[in-house]
């Protein structure tokens, strides 16, 4: 019987370790099967490039601060003038106008809490009346304080005081692409705010040069180097502001292409970088101090280059005026000027806009390319005189109230004069309310003969004051017509 017991149990004994070592062999295999898996199963991997895209992640950024801070900075700016008009042949021969109302409207910007405004001299030119009306309704008298038709730009100055403004941003660190908004008066729409992006920089159109041929009028120096912008612009827009999404005055509006009037796409604007200093010298003197370089360019391109065997790059010195800033620094016929003040140009408008920043008599640094070699020169930047003096507004801008404009050769042939300026455009002052119109040649001043507007200036500061000017002249249908007014 103990026999029995014995080899039950163990029998038992023999059982319960063949199941432990069964049940132990099978946990370690699991384990290291499961370890193996882990080790050399391969993980998900996700590029960068090709991660999910959901449609509706995309986000654009918020404007509402900008456009609230801009529009309160934005004004109406609405003109009256008296124009010309012939309601007959005979009334044109024989010098019989009939003066008829002229309106018109723009937009402007202000620039300071004291209530100077920048706009369009487009805008505000020929106008005997400017009224401004700010965004809450609040209505002004303007007056000009002077205007600059190479950029097209004015100052205006209303009486107030603690005037909401726009702060001039750095409009050269303006990308393409970038979202900005035009905020301004379109089609006397008042506060209209439209969004788009940057397009192009530096762009060049010779809008001035176009119109100057148009009128037939001598060349004068045009300042082109807009900001290309796809915003909706439109008639009215004009001396509104372009601003970034920091609500920071980057561009005045100026213009847009289009066939139809309207906007089509590309609109305008005169760059902060230009725009600033205009003011600044139109606050100060009346009149924009205009430094010059004093050489003509010519673009390079690819043809170009290959032509001349030199870089695809910069700006090229087709000639170099006698007396300039340029001639006096040793700059030469054949150069190409790759940078001002170590910033790129690449475009005849790009070298402008970095001229156009400095006054006469300031220094810039400018590298050219000789002979495949960069040479630096310091150039003392002149004036349109050739000198480094201030130079101060012309008769356009004091009690005589008009632009002048030389006469051709011909046209004193065709007259039999021998001197001569002609009244460009009469605005409001002497020469208005002495009954001169426009296109009338000046050929003396006191019975001394003319042929610029510095000897009509000269002539009349030499006259005292309350003194008896008188004018001689003749029309372009030869009507002889004498005038005389009080200094």
């Amino acid at each position: 019987m103990k026999i029995k017991n014995l080899v039950a149990m163990l029998l038992v004994a023999v059982c319960g370790g063949i199941i432990a070592v069964f049940a132990y062999t099978r946990i370690v295999e699991k384990k290291e099967k499961a370890h193996f898996e882990a080790e050399t199963s391969p993980k998900p991997l996700h590029l960068a490039s090709f991660a999910p895209f959901n449609i509706n992640d995309v986000s654009y950024p918020d404007l509402t601060l900008a456009a609230e801070k801009a529009v309160n900075c934005v004004v109406h700016v609405r003109v009256k003038s008296m124009e010309e008009s012939y309601n007959s042949i005979f009334d044109f021969l024989y010098g019989r106008p009939q003066q008829v109302p002229r309106e018109g409207a723009g937009s402007g910007v202000i620039v300071s809490a004291d209530g100077y405004i920048v706009t369009n001299n487009h805008v505000i030119n020929r106008s005997d009346e400017i009224e401004v009306i700010l965004n809450d309704k609040r209505s002004f008298t303007a007056q000009i304080i002077g205007a600059d038709p190479s950029t097209d730009l004015a100052l205006l100055k209303i009486d107030e005081a603690n005037l909401p403004f726009l702060t001039f941003g750095d409009s050269e660190a303006t990308r393409v692409g970038e979202w900005v908004l035009a905020v301004g008066n379109p089609f006397n729409l008042t506060s209209t705010v439209t969004a788009g992006i940057v397009s192009a920089k530096g762009r060049h159109l010779n809008i001035g040069g176009q119109q100057r041929r148009s009128q037939q009028s001598p060349p004068q120096i045009s300042i082109e180097s807009f900001i290309q912008t796809d915003a909706a612009v439109n008639q009215g827009n004009s001396g509104g502001a372009l601003v970034n999404i920091r609500g920071e005055l980057i561009g005045i509006n100026t213009l847009i292409f289009s066939r139809s009037g309207d906007f089509s796409g590309n609109a305008f604007a005169v760059p902060a970088s230009i725009a600033q200093k205009v003011v600044a010298d139109l606050k100060e003197f009346g009149h924009v101090q205009r430094a010059l370089l004093g050489v003509g360019m010519l673009p390079v391109d690819a043809k170009f280059a290959k032509e001349k065997d030199i870089k695809l790059e910069g700006v090229y010195v087709a000639s170099v005026n006698d007396n300039s800033a340029a001639a006096a620094a040793g700059i030469k016929v054949g150069d190409v000027i790759t940078a001002i003040n170590n910033v790129s140009v690449n475009s005849m408008a790009e070298l402008q806009e970095q001229v156009s920043k400095f006054r006469p008599n300031d220094q810039v640094i400018v590298n050219v390319t000789r002979d495949k070699k960069m040479q630096q020169f310091t150039v003392t930047l002149r004036n349109e005189e050739g000198n480094t003096q201030i130079v101060r507004g012309e008769p356009s801008s004091d009690t005589l109230g008009a632009s002048f404009e030389e006469v051709s050769q011909k046209d004193k042939q065709n007259l039999g004069i021998k001197s001569g300026v002609r009244v460009k455009e009469v605005g409001k002052g002497k020469l208005r309310d002495a009954g001169i119109r426009n296109g009338f040649i000046i050929t003396a001043v006191n019975d001394k003969p003319v042929n610029s507007t510095k000897e009509i200036q000269t002539i009349i500061n030499a006259v005292e004051s309350k003194g008896r000017i008188l004018i001689n002249g003749i029309y372009p249908n030869g009507q002889v017509m004498y005038y005389v007014f009080a200094k």
